[in-house]
C-alpha cells in the first residue's frame, strides 16, 4: 500500500504521527514528513487508524498496482 498525503489539506496536527510514528513525523518546522511511502502489513493497521483519524482527511492509502 502507498501512503498519499494532500499537503494542501494537511494541518500538521500530528495525529498521524501519534498513531503511526514509524511512517509519519513532523519536521523541525512542524511540517509533515512521510518517512515510508510504501507500507507493508506490519504498519498497515496503524496507518489505517491515522487515515481514519486525520481531521482534514488529508491522508489516504492507494492499493499497489498488480502485474498482469
Amino acid at each position: 500500500m502507498k501512503v498519499l498525503v494532500d499537503f494542501d489539506l494537511c494541518e500538521s496536527n500530528a495525529m498521524c504521527e501519534a498513531l503511526a510514528p514509524e511512517v509519519f513525523e513532523l519536521d523541525d518546522d512542524d511540517y509533515l514528513v512521510v518517512k515510508k511511502e510504501h507500507v507493508g502489513p506490519e504498519d498497515l493497521d496503524s496507518v489505517r487508524r491515522a487515515v481514519a483519524s486525520c481531521p482534514k482527511a488529508a491522508i489516504s492509502l492507494q492499493e499497489a498496482p498488480t502485474d498482469g
